[in-house]
Formats: C-alpha cells, sequence, structure tokens
C-alpha cells in the first residue's frame, strides 16, 4: 500500500508555509495578529494548492499573537481553522515531546504544541548529524533559534518559548522584522521608521522585490526605498543624511545581530559540553559539533559558524533542500517526520 502524500503546515504570525516530503513548498504572507478571522480561508487556499495530499501535519507559533487572549486560546483557533481548511483529512500535530498529537491531544496539552517548529526542524536537523554533536542556528525574519544536538536528537534547555528565551537558545532577532529601535537607540529615532530587512536590502545581502509592501512604511523593498526608509532612522531624509551614514548604521546593525548569534552558538555548545562531560568522556575524546544553519537569514548564521574556531563543519539547509524548501523548513520539516512515522 501507498504511503499517504502529508502535507506539513507552519502557521506563524506572520507567513503561512506549506511543504511536502518531495520539496514542493509554499509561503504566503498572513498577518495573523490583524486578520484571525480570515485563517481558516487563507489556510483552505493553501492546502488547494495540493489537491493530491492525504494527511496534514501541523507546527505552528501564530498562537502568541496579540489577537488572541492566550496561548490556549490561540491553538485552539489555529487547530479550529486547520481542522476547516483539512475537508476532513487526517490532521497530526507536532509537540515539543518529539511526536505527533491528535487535534484533540494538542488542544488538552496546548503549551506543548505550542511554537513547538524550532524542535521539528530540530529533529529533522539532526538527521543529517546521526552521531555526535551539532547546533542548529536557524535565522529567520523574526527569530533566530540556537538549538544543541546530540547523536541526532535535540536536547534543549527549554522546551517553552520562556525557558527558551532565558537559554538564549531563543533570541529575538531576525533579518526582516526586526526594527532598527530595537537594536540602535541613542542618537537615532526610537520609531518604526526602518527594520533588518532594510539594513540587509541596503547591503545587498537580500534581493529586492517591489511587489513586496510589507515594510514599514508600505513602500516597496527595493535598495531605494529602502535608504530612505533608513535615512528616517537618522530623523532624516534623502537630501540631509549621507550614503556613508546609512552604510554605517547598516554595519552596526549587522554587527550587533552577528554578536547576538554568535553568543547563542557559544552558549549551545556549552550545553553539548556539558552532555559529553556527563558521559564522562575526556575532553581529548569530544569532537567539535557540526553546525547546521537554516532560515531566511542562514547568511549571517554561516558567516557565525564560518568564523567560530570550534565548528567541525558548516551544514547548509539551503543547499540540503534548495532555497524555496529551505524558507520553509519547519513546514518540510513535519512533513517528513509525519511521512517517516507511518513507514
Amino acid at each position: 500500500m501507498a504511503t499517504p502524500i502529508v502535507l506539513g503546515l507552519d502557521i506563524g504570525g506572520a507567513n503561512l508555509k506549506a511543504a511536502t516530503h518531495d520539496k514542493r513548498a509554499v509561503s504566503v504572507p498572513f498577518p495573523l495578529w490583524k486578520q484571525p478571522d480570515k485563517l481558516p480561508s487563507a489556510l483552505a487556499e493553501l492546502v488547494a494548492k495540493f489537491p493530491e495530499v492525504e494527511e496534514l501535519a501541523v507546527t505552528m507559533t501564530g498562537e502568541l499573537c496579540d489577537c488572541f487572549e492566550t496561548k490556549r486560546d490561540g491553538v485552539n483557533a489555529i487547530i479550529a481553522a486547520v481542522r476547516f481548511a483539512s475537508g476532513g483529512r487526517r490532521i497530526r500535530v507536532w509537540s515539543t515531546d518529539g511526536v505527533f498529537l491528535t487535534t484533540e491531544e494538542a488542544k488538552r496539552n496546548h503549551l506543548k504544541v505550542a511554537a513547538a517548529n524550532w524542535h521539528a526542524l530540530a529533529t529533522l536537523a539532526g538527521q543529517y548529524v546521526p552521531h555526535g554533536s551539532a547546533v542548529l542556528l536557524d535565522v529567520g525574519s523574526t527569530t533566530t533559534d540556537a538549538i544543541p544536538i546530540m547523536d541526532g536528537f535535540p536536547i534543549p534547555s527549554g522546551r517553552t518559548d520562556p525557558e527558551r528565551l532565558s537559554h538564549s537558545e531563543l533570541i529575538y532577532t531576525g533579518v526582516r522584522r526586526t526594527p532598527l529601535g530595537a537594536i540602535v537607540r541613542s542618537g537615532f529615532a526610537t520609531e518604526l521608521f526602518a527594520t533588518t530587512h532594510d539594513v540587509y536590502l541596503h547591503l545587498r545581502l537580500i534581493p529586492e522585490d517591489a511587489a513586496d509592501l510589507d515594510t514599514a512604511d508600505g513602500r516597496p523593498a527595493t535598495r531605494v526605498a529602502a535608504f530612505d526608509r533608513l535615512c528616517r532612522m537618522f530623523c532624516g531624509d534623502r537630501e540631509t543624511i549621507s550614503v556613508a551614514q546609512v552604510d554605517a548604521l547598516a554595519e552596526r546593525v549587522m554587527d550587533h545581530q552577528l554578536n547576538l548569534i554568535e553568543g547563542a552558538l557559544v552558549r549551545a555548545r556549552g550545553k553539548i559540553e556539558i552532555n559529553l562531560e556527563s558521559r564522562g568522556l575526556e575532553r581529548t575524546e569530544r569532537n567539535p559539533p557540526t553546525v547546521i544553519v537554516a532560515g531566511s537569514g542562514e547568511f549571517l548564521a554561516a558567516r557565525v559558524a564560518s568564523d567560530d574556531g570550534n565548528c567541525h563543519e558548516v551544514l547548509s539547509l539551503t543547499a540540503r533542500l534548495g532555497a524555496n524548501v529551505s524558507a520553509c523548513a519547519p513546514a518540510y520539516a513535519v512533513a517528513v517526520l509525519a511521512t517517516e512515522s507511518r513507514s
């Protein structure tokens, strides 16, 4: 009997992502916090792009959106939306216990499925390094995950977002949605004039997209418009602010993010060292970890890992999966994990 085709769904606060195990992937912008009532129909449209799928595997982060009074409400609303979109297909929801739950089990254990997409991706990433140690360094549009992995399985210090924040396994910095006012303050406007997306457009590290209007001022995601937004950080404009000033600001922001990501990598490596010590291994017996880099900001993760002198090798998920699938990596992860769990 043929294995059912599974569609993985990653339901975030700003994007909806879908992927199958055979590397078909689609990502659509969806500001959930602005229009939670439209989530069922948006998911139905996304699922309809994959008419042959027979089962849905789900992970989420959108339950944190402030349109929901509690995470429980968010999880319940997302599950209800998936049920609407499923057309009667089987639904399984990934949990931080490393297993899939039914929708009713997920609702009863909402904190285990809330923001569990990092765990799904780390579990998939572990398959590339089944022996020894590794660190998943996933830099996304909004956040960065730094997850220690041992013998193919994630060994995080935290499971929930508050726990992960406290252990620096979740860092609120990304290459698109982070406001510059959260990074540079003294001497700059702490208004939402520009985001890190503008920095990396200006530095030519992210391609332009004139059709993308999801920016601080609603103007296109082009270098010219990004320059204007960055000038606003000085309370100026293109007539009063020089290219050299904007260059310096962009480099300062990138250096700040690189330092944050480097610190997260160092702490994840420390967790691995503790794990190895608990096994009684001498330092001479311990090999440095492989660093698995992923996400829309993989270029930052790769730079940090490459500059680090304590890594065995740098493994790129974009190189392994392709840019389109890598951008939807958690959705792909739950699709693969759900397919494997049936075989």
